[in-house]
């Protein structure tokens, strides 16, 4: 068996759970960390072996904070994947070789792919985005109440296999009521991220996370960002190629701008109006 640990968040995601752990069968140690779901997403998570811990969520950074911190791992390395993912071939042999292979490393990231409607959002979901999936738990943490940022204590390296995601499982009304609750704490944070004073040089960081708060604090400080993602993710990074799913997710995604723009400007006017009275 792999010396590698599997942490996979879960809510109500019994439509997910079987794929998501199927992929990861080979390893001996399955730790599927449940937010109270009131779906069969425990009950086939233990029929597959996995064992489950429940913790009611709060946000993502306490949440995956707790689990890195609390949960009792098999192995020495984990590989965090949510129940919507799944992990490629080559991904797998890199994970089930790392005890070996990770030498002087305390983290790894991975790349995405990301399907909407059965095709590859290559261009318009920005790809390749590098996220840290795989991790020693001592060594990391996370910051944000949303999209958390794991900042990780040593050495990042890179695997080169491909977590496969699939954000519409649940349907595109699911993904605007995740989207409508992501941009009332995305809102929050930027209250005090925008705050922050602008560092170009950060820009060219070559640490993914240096360079993604880099840029959010300088896409938040532009006017007109909603028509601005739609620009870039549609036409500066070839969504069109994408077909009518990329254009179908760039005009979500400028939406879901709109959406943390508006929340932005409501916590605004809260702050400067004693009453409390909203927009």
């Amino acid at each position: 068996m792999a010396g590698v640990s599997i942490l996979i968040l879960t809510k109500d995601e019994e439509i997910n759970i079987e794929r998501c752990i199927q992929s990861v069968s080979w390893s001996d140690d399955i730790v599927v960390f449940d937010s109270f779901s009131t779906d069969r997403t425990v009950e086939l998570a233990e029929k597959l072996g996995a064992r489950v811990i429940q913790r009611k969520f709060d946000n993502w950074s306490a949440h995956q904070n707790w689990g890195a911190e609390n949960i009792k791992y098999k192995h020495d390395w984990v590989y965090y994947t949510d129940a919507d993912e799944t992990c490629d071939d080559q991904l797998r042999a890199e994970l089930e070789a790392l005890p070996e292979t990770c030498g002087d490393h305390a983290a790894f990231q991975v790349r995405r792919k990301d399907y909407f409607m059965g095709r590859w959002l290559k261009r318009s979901q920005l790809y390749p985005t590098w996220i840290t999936r795989v991790f020693r738990p001592e060594k990391i943490r996370y910051e944000r109440l949303v999209n958390p940022v794991a900042v990780v204590d040593g050495k990042t390296g890179h695997l080169e296999g491909h977590i496969i995601h699939y954000p519409f499982s649940h349907g595109v009304g699911h993904w605007f009521d995740r989207h409508n609750k992501y941009s009332q704490m995305e809102a929050q944070d930027l209250i005090g991220e925008v705050q922050e004073k602008f560092r170009p040089l950060e820009l060219f960081s070559r640490d993914a996370a240096v360079k993604r708060r880099a840029l959010k604090t300088l896409a938040y400080k532009m006017p007109g960002r909603p028509f601005l993602m739609f620009g870039y993710l549609y036409f500066f990074r070839l969504g069109l190629l994408d077909g009518l799913p990329g254009l179908r997710y760039s005009i979500m995604r400028s939406m879901y701008e709109y959406m943390i723009d508006l929340k932005v400007a409501e916590l605004r006017y809260k702050e400067n109006n004693s009453e409390g009275t909203t927009l």
